[in-house]
């Protein structure tokens, strides 16, 4: 059991052989995969992939970087498109000050909108945060005295302390190909000690390719290797750590096990 919690199998890299990639992923135990969408124009291909594959599920959201070129994609909307059966997540979105692709304030009205389709439908959140820790914690803290909601940092690279306070609220944590990198000691630190009960694994395929594989084009059969190199980190076997965060992608995106 292994359950890549975060890909992009319509971008360009995974869409052009997606049936072999699916097929490879399979073939090493992934039995679950979340196609995350990032735009609007995304959405219809994204959750036609997820109709048609019985072990992928789909995300209706707009990417931080996309808050500018989309003010018309409010709650309602979001709402509406997550009724679909195989939609079972709401973003990515979040904010992301690193590239500040987007003016700050529509990133943020644009994720608060997000927040709330997750609590009016009962959807998890996926959340993209990079050199934005402050606001992004301000902003969960803020929206979940609105009342509660459930979601995951996905990717996570935050701090230690971002990774308390994340899951302090309730949220899931999802360790992505980086924590194999020998440069991010600091990760390594964080993903060792975060509970088990609310640990996810990720490929966020095409990108961030893990070792052996890096400089390669990511696919959801690499989930396989952050996994073996996340157990042994934490001092865990594969076994238990695969059946564990597969269980745990599951409970938290819940629409999946109707």
């Amino acid at each position: 059991m292994l359950a890549d919690s975060h890909c992009h199998l319509n971008y360009k890299g995974l869409v052009e052989e997606q049936s072999a990639i699916l097929t490879r992923a399979r073939d090493r135990g992934v039995t679950a995969m979340l196609n995350i969408s990032t735009r609007e124009s995304e959405w219809d291909a994204v959750i036609a992939t997820a109709e048609r594959e019985p072990d992928v599920w789909a995300t209706v959201g707009i990417h931080p970087h996309e808050a500018d070129a989309h003010p018309h994609i409010d709650t309602a909307k979001l709402i509406e498109r997550a009724r679909h059966p195989r939609v079972v997540g709401i973003g990515e979105s979040g904010l992301d000050y690193y590239y500040d692709h987007s003016d700050r304030a529509r990133q943020q009205a644009s994720f608060r909108s997000h927040i709330a389709a997750c609590r009016e439908t009962g959807l998890p959140l996926v959340v993209h945060t990079r050199d934005a820790e402050e606001d992004t914690a301000a902003i969960l803290s803020e929206e979940m005295g609105k009342g509660a909601y459930p979601g995951v940092i996905h990717c996570f690279t935050a701090s230690g302390d971002f990774a308390d306070k994340a899951l302090a609220l309730g949220f899931y944590i999802s360790i992505s190909g980086i924590v194999t990198f020998k440069s991010a000691k600091d990760l390594q630190e964080t993903a060792a000690r975060l509970p088990l009960e609310r640990l996810l694994v990720e490929t966020d395929a095409p990108f961030l390719a893990p070792v052996p594989h890096r400089g390669k084009t990511g696919e959801p059969s690499f989930v396989a290797d952050t996994a073996k190199f996340l157990a042994d980190l934490r001092g865990e076997t594969v076994e238990q750590l695969t059946q564990a965060t597969a269980e745990n992608f599951h409970r938290l995106f819940a629409k999946t096990r109707a």
